[in-house]
C-alpha cells in the first residue's frame, strides 16, 4: 500500500465539514416534522376520512413507501421543470425527505390512533369532546408515548439518508467531504472524519431524544 496519510491536512477541513454537518441537521430536522405533519393528517384520513380519501392516501403511501428515496428525488428534480416547477437542489431534497417521511409515518401514526383504546374514545363523546379534543386530550397524548421510539428512531435514519443530497451538489456533510477529496485527494481521511461526524450527531441526537422522551412522555428508552 502506497497511500500516506496525512491527519493534519485532512483536519484543517474540519470547520468547513461542520458547517455542512449544521446543514445536515436542519436538513433532517425541518424534513422530520413536515414529514410528521404530513403523517398525522394522512393517519387520520385512513382512519376517519370516507373510501375516496382512503384510497387516496394509500396510494400516496404505497407510491412513495415502494419506490427508493433518490428515485423520487431526481423525479421531483427532473419531473417538475416540466409543469413549470422549479426548485434548487436543497428544496428538491427537503421536499423528497418530507413526502417519503410523511408516508411513512402516516402507517407508523395510523398504528397509534388504532391502539388507542376504544373505551378512552368512548368515554371521550360521552362528555362531548369533538374530534379535535379528542385529537388533543386522548389520542395525541397516548400515541406520543407508544410511537416515541419508532419515530426517534425514524429521525436518526432521516439524518443518515440526507447524505443522498451529496448527488444533487447540495453541500452537507457528506457532499462537502466529496468536494473537499476531490480537491485534497485526502479521501481515506476525509471520509473517516466524516463518519466520526455522522456517529457523534446520531449519539448526540440519540441522547437528546432519550431525555425529551423520559422527562415530556415518561417513556423507558435508551441510547443503545
Amino acid at each position: 500500500m502506497n497511500y500516506t496519510f496525512q491527519w493534519g491536512e485532512a483536519m484543517l477541513e474540519v470547520p468547513y465539514l461542520l458547517g455542512g454537518a449544521w446543514i445536515t441537521l436542519h436538513l433532517s430536522f425541518i424534513g422530520f416534522w413536515s414529514g410528521a405533519t404530513i403523517g398525522l393528517f394522512g393517519a387520520l384520513g385512513k382512519t376517519y376520512g370516507g373510501p375516496i380519501t382512503i384510497r387516496i392516501i394509500n396510494w400516496y403511501v404505497i407510491f412513495f413507501t415502494n419506490t427508493p428515496g433518490l428515485v423520487t428525488a431526481f423525479f421531483i428534480f427532473f419531473g417538475l421543470p416540466e409543469f413549470g416547477i422549479l426548485l434548487s437542489p436543497y428544496h428538491t431534497i427537503l421536499l423528497n425527505i418530507a413526502l417519503n417521511s410523511g408516508a411513512y409515518m402516516t402507517e407508523i401514526m395510523r398504528g397509534g390512533f388504532v391502539s388507542v383504546h376504544k373505551t378512552e374514545l368512548e368515554a371521550a363523546e360521552t362528555m362531548g369532546f369533538t374530534l379535535l379534543q379528542q385529537l388533543r386530550y386522548v389520542i395525541v397524548p397516548h400515541i406520543a408515548k407508544v410511537l416515541f421510539a419508532p419515530l426517534s428512531n425514524w429521525y436518526i435514519w432521516m439524518i443518515l439518508g440526507t447524505a443522498m443530497a451529496a448527488i444533487f451538489g447540495v453541500e452537507e456533510l457528506t457532499g462537502r467531504v466529496f468536494n473537499r477529496a476531490a480537491e485534497t485527494f485526502r479521501s481515506i481521511e476525509l471520509y473517516t472524519i466524516a463518519a466520526g461526524m455522522y456517529v457523534a450527531i446520531t449519539i448526540v441526537a440519540s441522547s437528546i431524544l432519550v431525555v425529551i422522551g423520559r422527562w415530556a412522555f415518561r417513556v423507558k428508552v435508551k441510547v443503545f
